[in-house]
């Protein structure tokens, strides 16, 4: 298993909208691994399969949100192949988010609260589960991702410059 670079804006690839994968098979499983290897360098909770350079509808997270009695991270990983989005709810909810291909910027982005999905898993079995809270927002983020969006395409113009020169001022330090 082993860590990979992350693509980070501008990188035009982040734009693009992932191709389904054909077949889970051991190929797809290592590079699921290579996945989790390097979001939890990076300490994230979920990734794109394209914000590793790879354009297929491959998503990984891990909220990570429980810790055990040692204060350590309790992990939950799972993986999402050709994951969709079924239905959302009309009630919406507001989550300070951040991207590890727009590294230390966040925002506030206003999502539907709960969404249904469906998904492989790594054995290429079909799933389907209503998700609410953080993970339905992690999701939607993740799968946005899949579709060549990025989270501060969901704010105001303004606040989507000001993340842009706060990133550009942070890179040239």
């Amino acid at each position: 298993m082993s860590v990979l670079p992350i693509v980070e804006i501008p990188d035009p690839r982040l734009r693009l909208v992932s191709k389904p994968v054909a077949a889970v098979d051991d190929a797809v499983r290592q590079f699921v691994a290579d996945m989790f290897d390097t979001m939890y360098a990076a300490n994230g909770i979920g990734l794109a399969a394209i914000q590793v350079g790879v354009d297929q509808r491959i998503l990984v997270i891990d909220l990570q949100a429980e810790e055990d009695g040692e204060g350590k991270p309790i992990r939950a990983p799972k993986a999402y192949i050709n994951p969709e989005i079924l239905s959302v709810s009309e009630e919406l909810s507001t989550y300070n988010e951040g991207c590890l291909s727009i590294p230390d910027q966040y925002a506030e982005v206003r999502r539907p609260a709960r969404c249904r999905v469906r998904w492989l898993d790594e054995t290429g079995a079909s799933q389907e589960e209503e998700l609410d809270g953080l993970l339905a927002t992690c999701m939607q983020h993740e799968i946005d991702h899949l579709n060549g969006v990025l989270f501060i395409d969901h704010v105001s113009r303004l606040k989507r410059d000001m993340l842009m020169k706060k990133l550009a001022k942070q890179r040239r330090a």
